[in-house]
């Protein structure tokens, strides 16, 4: 009787320790089921790292690429800006010095001045016979007339053949040196050395038609392709005088708006 005492009291104690042993198996499982999702959980929030700094360096690269095309394609129309508006500078000058031409010249019926009417003169009329005693002398060539010399060089100059034009000014200054288009003639000497991208000639050019026709007309158009050809040689400081002189001095001209666009680009 006694040994079963001591059997059941054996049992009552085992018996909990044993529910107690399963019960920290259990729970032992579990945790390691946690840990290993945490482990999952920790690769997968460092895969996503990864993935967002790759996705953030693409982004920087492709930010910096659209930076520079960007910048790119600003160069070039600041390029295609400046190309027009010297292009669209020169035929404005074209055009102004095509109709002042048109306004003064005489018609084409007109004869030249200097040009010999048929039977004036006293001249022998077709057909007569010289005179007894008078030798047949040839009579000089005639110097071109004012017209034809100043419109053929303005010809060459608009085709953009500048040493014929500078020639042709040339000769029609030397030949008629006080004419209404001897200083045109001049100041369109500077345009075609402008053309070549001769610039300090051109910028001489205007020099001599500020010095010897200080009442031009050409003056103002003058002075602003001056400090165009001053930029080109990389002397802006001088440029901006020579605009604030056209804007100063003759405010309501064509060179004036030119000028404040030259000031303020």
């Amino acid at each position: 009787m006694r040994r079963f005492a001591v059997a059941a009291f054996l049992l009552a104690i085992a018996a909990p320790a044993g529910a107690a042993s399963k019960e920290i198996e259990r729970l032992q499982v579990q945790i390691a089921g946690l840990q290993s999702q945490l482990a999952e959980l920790q690769r997968s929030a460092e895969e996503t790292q990864r993935e967002v700094r790759r996705l953030n360096e693409q982004l920087a690269d492709q930010s910096a690429s659209f930076r520079k095309t960007l910048a790119d394609q600003r160069v070039q129309e600041e390029a295609i800006s400046a190309a027009l508006k010297d292009l669209s500078d020169r035929l404005a000058e074209i055009h102004e010095g095509y109709q002042a031409l048109k306004a003064t010249l005489p018609p084409a019926s007109e004869a030249p001045p200097g040009s010999v009417q048929p039977g004036a003169g006293g001249g022998t009329t077709a057909g007569s016979p010289p005179q007894a005693g008078v030798p047949n002398v040839s009579a000089p060539v005639a110097a071109p007339a004012p017209r034809e010399l100043y419109t053929q060089a303005y010809a060459d100059f608009a085709r953009g053949n500048y040493d014929l034009a500078i020639a042709g000014f040339a000769e029609y200054i030397k030949a008629y040196p006080a004419t209404d288009f001897t200083d045109n003639a001049q100041y369109w000497i500077g345009e075609c050395l402008y053309g070549k991208k001769q610039f300090a000639e051109a910028i001489e050019a205007w020099n001599t038609l500020f010095r010897d026709y200080p009442s031009s007309d050409k003056l103002p158009d003058a002075r602003v392709k001056k400090g165009m050809a001053l930029e080109k040689l990389g002397r802006r400081s001088q440029a901006l005088v020579e605009y604030r002189y056209v804007v100063d001095r003759f405010p309501n001209t064509q060179a004036a708006r030119i000028a404040r666009e030259r000031l303020n680009p």
